[in-house]
């Protein structure tokens, strides 16, 4: 993995858990404006659009850096329109990124063919 695709799975890393726990807060924004006179939905949905917006863009570029597979894309646009689901992702990626840094090593020291 060179470092450019690196960098891009690790903005898509970094941007998932803020746009998971965004998307909780909206809903339970949602929540509040229905049964309480509290309305931070157009604050919180503001945000959320801005993270998820991020997301796209972050996912986009992954995408065509890392080379992943259709599945494995998608996999990662669903988990970013489910609540949560970018937890998930943020371990998804966290593990790629560290077997990646364990296969270049391996490479480096000579333990597995180039």
């Amino acid at each position: 993995m060179d470092l450019k695709t690196a960098t891009a799975i690790r903005r898509l890393r970094l941007v998932s858990a803020p746009e998971a726990i965004s998307f909780l807060l909206l809903l339970v924004c949602s929540v509040l404006k229905r049964t309480t006179d509290f309305n931070a939905v157009p604050v919180m949905g503001a945000v959320h659009g801005a993270l998820f917006v991020l997301y796209v863009i972050f996912w986009a570029d992954a995408w065509n850096r890392a080379k992943w597979s259709l599945k494995t894309a998608a996999l990662y646009f669903v988990l970013s329109v489910l609540p949560a689901g970018g937890f998930f992702a943020e371990r998804r990626l966290r593990r790629e990124a560290q077997d990646a840094v364990i296969a270049t090593r391996a490479r480096k020291e000579g333990v597995v063919g180039a």
